[in-house]
């Protein structure tokens, strides 16, 4: 390895004074050269290591989306095949929609209820009008009368008791005004109040129906291509999401650059920082022509939390003795290039090799500069994923 050839000069100038000496080269007059490689190389091996971690837990995350149902019934038509790529608003699968069609028609025909109690309201208020008109007419010819039968008794020509008739007969008609005018209250009160109350309720429970009726239909909300399609014609739609109907794989947003995660040693945690130069080798760029098998990239970010620390609500109190494993640091990454974005294929599983760059001085150049044999490390690694991969080292299922 490069860090033993870096590291064996104190055994290379031994061997060349033993050699003018005329002396054999023997166990015990190399001890000390011997010792002395052993610790530069422990030495070279630790600062190495240290400095630039690596993890082979990376992976391209994507997500998912399950499709299911918001109306229960059997399946009448599918409209998608697995495999077949849909856009946003594309039909997927219909669902048996005769009992919502019913609904939309009950609540259709109660809202034309309503309209024409619309109608005949506006009709009895006309006529509780002319009713009122027709009222007031009257009395005012009550009161006349009333009005000349004084004249008369104060003359000592007419008599008290057509008087008293007609006082009677105006206090009638003056009751049939109120009861009219009583009236044309009432039909302007479910005029303004009453029928708009019950048309806002005939609305919503029109507006329901629809929806009701439209969720028979599932439609797709991103684009993206549709797998595990497991139902058929006449099967129940599934309502629930740990049961869907197909999964659709959105396609990348545009204007979000692809991330790769890795979980790194904890020991890490003072190394890494935002902004550290990394490569990273996914399996699925791996080819026998070597063409973009390692690409550069950075760290855009650290998680502030290591996972395992997690504590969520429950009945039982937390022992840390029942979590020995120790979590890693969750750790994302950017392409250095966004023109390589296009060949990373989601849910890859891929290493990283991180780099320090960022220590002053002689001793960070003299750092930076032992990058290059986790360089060359992390490729070799890459031609020995290919060896595994393809089946000679026994994986790769060939």
């Amino acid at each position: 390895m490069i860090e033993l050839l870096l590291t064996s000069f104190p055994v290379i100038i031994r061997y060349f004074q033993l050699k003018r000496r005329g002396e054999a080269m023997t166990v015990w007059n190399m001890r000390t050269a011997v010792l002395i490689w052993a610790v530069l190389a422990f030495l070279l091996f630790l600062l190495i290591f240290y400095f630039h971690p690596k993890s082979y837990s990376g992976i391209v995350p994507f997500r998912t989306i399950s499709v299911v149902s918001q109306a229960s019934g059997p399946v009448t038509a599918i409209n998608v095949i697995n495999g077949q790529r849909v856009e946003a608003g594309d039909l997927l699968f219909q669902v048996d929609d005769r009992a919502q069609r019913a609904a939309l028609e009950q609540a259709e025909a109660e809202f034309a209820k309503i309209s024409a109690a619309e109608t005949k309201a506006a009709e009895t208020l006309k006529v509780a009008q002319a009713s009122v008109a027709e009222a007031e007419a009257s009395l005012d010819k009550l009161r006349v009368d009333l009005d000349n039968a004084l004249t008369l008794v104060t003359r000592n020509v007419g008599t008290r008791d057509a008087v008293r008739q007609l006082e009677s007969s105006v206090a009638i008609a003056e009751a049939g005004v109120a009861a009219a005018e009583a009236q044309v209250a009432l039909a302007q009160t479910d005029i303004s109040q009453t029928l708009p109350a019950q048309r806002r309720a005939a609305e919503a429970a029109l507006h329901s129906a629809q929806v009701a009726l439209a969720q028979t239909e599932v439609h797709a909300y991103t684009g993206g291509v549709v797998t595990q399609l497991a139902m058929s014609l006449g099967s129940p739609a599934s309502t629930l999401i740990l049961s869907p109907a197909m999964v659709i794989i959105p396609d990348r947003p545009q204007g979000t650059p692809v991330r790769t995660v890795a979980g790194f040693s904890q020991v890490a945690n003072s190394t890494i920082y935002e902004g550290m130069p990394a490569e990273i080798a996914c399996d699925s760029n791996i080819s026998l022509s070597f063409r973009d098998a390692v690409l550069p990239a950075r760290v855009v970010s650290v998680q502030p939390a290591i996972s395992t620390g997690q504590i969520v609500p429950g009945g039982r109190l937390m022992d840390p003795a029942e979590m020995l494993r120790r979590g890693s640091i969750l750790v994302y990454f950017e392409l250095a290039h966004p023109e390589h974005e296009k060949i990373m294929l989601d849910g890859s599983g891929c290493m990283i090799q991180t780099y320090t760059s960022n220590l002053p001085g002689f001793f960070g150049h003299v750092i930076a500069a032992t990058g290059v044999v986790k360089a060359v490390g992390l490729r070799i690694k890459v031609w020995g994923a290919l060896v595994s991969g393809v089946g000679l080292a026994g994986g790769g299922g060939h």
